[in-house]
């Protein structure tokens, strides 16, 4: 392999391993500036930290695409979903749970992307798909008795599986649109939508402001400027390089992350049964991937051996 192709993987490697990290010690920052600022509030702060990066980084070094109608139309419902109702859901789901669990839930969404492609893309449902789905669904039932027994909030495993959803139905949306505009182009748009949607906190924002002590409005910052803004334009680069169930998996890295970081910053873990059902769950995720994995295998060796063929014909 040359030079070229592996400084190439090399870029995408580390794009992830930002992301990871980032969207990782979002979940934990979240829970930490939870008791000083509500969950539109901190959307908006968050958001609008982010917006004013992305846009001199636009100003400086980005180019611009005029989007067709069509994928304006894309893009709002890309900005709506992923940066306005995901920030919300994930923010109000982490005052009722810990970052550990809230990771383990919102990473459902890999799943809900190969369900979505089984039906809508007509890509169908393998064998370990729905072996797969039986799995993780058998996760979700044992944090559903977790939340039985009184020890995880109903309301907030909801919450985090509909930021779970929306991130799912944002990743489908972003990829068409990443082969025609500039990725810093499309988060830019998405993060600005979110922004105008989270203008009705914009009073309890500067009420909360003029009230929370200075480590809690530092968080804010960096939520806009490091798992906002740095972390998806990292996820862009990387999701236009690579297909995104791929890329999807690396996502499972995250609950790891973020369980290890509250331990250590917070000192909050998830109820054993919980946390048993999240790595159920994922593991339920990992399988729907087997069949898609073998498949690009034998596609390969396919692909090898027609080449050979090729080859071996008289010239």
């Amino acid at each position: 392999m040359t030079a070229a192709p592996l400084r190439a993987r090399a870029s995408v490697v580390v794009a992830i391993a930002i992301a990871l990290a980032a969207w990782a010690s979002a979940f934990v920052v979240i829970r930490a500036v939870a008791d000083d600022f509500d969950p539109g509030a901190l959307t908006l702060g968050r958001l609008a930290v982010a917006v004013i990066v992305l846009g001199i980084a636009q100003a400086v070094h980005g180019s611009w695409v005029r989007p067709s109608g069509r994928q304006w139309l894309l893009l709002g419902v890309f900005g709506v979903l992923w940066f306005l109702v995901y920030n919300l859901a994930l923010n109000a789901a982490e005052h009722l749970l810990d970052p550990g669990t809230a990771a383990l839930l919102v990473n459902v969404a890999p799943l809900i992307v190969a369900l979505v492609a089984g039906t809508l893309l007509g890509e169908g449902f393998p064998r370990w798909l729905i072996i797969g789905a039986i799995v993780a669904f058998g996760g979700i039932a044992i944090i559903g008795a977790a939340t039985a027994t009184g020890s995880l909030s109903l309301l907030g495993v909801v919450l985090a599986l509909i930021a779970a959803v929306t991130y799912a139905i944002a990743v489908l949306l972003q990829k068409p649109l990443l082969a025609a505009l500039p990725g810093l182009q499309i988060t830019l748009i998405g993060v600005a939508i979110g922004v105008v949607g989270s203008l009705p906190w914009g009073g309890a924002l500067v009420a909360q402001l003029a009230a929370a002590p200075a480590a809690s409005t530092i968080g804010v910052v960096y939520l806009g400027v490091v798992p906002t803004a740095i972390a998806f334009l990292a996820w862009a680069y990387a999701l236009k390089r690579m297909p995104a169930g791929r890329l999807a998996i690396t996502t499972y890295l995250v609950p790891v992350l973020a369980t290890g970081m509250a331990w250590g910053l917070l000192g909050e873990v998830p109820p054993p049964l919980a946390l048993l059902g999240g790595l159920v769950c994922l593991s339920g995720v990992a399988l729907t991937r087997v069949r898609s994995t073998a498949r690009a295998a034998d596609e390969t060796a396919r692909a090898a051996a027609t080449e050979v063929t090729r080859a071996e014909e008289p010239r």
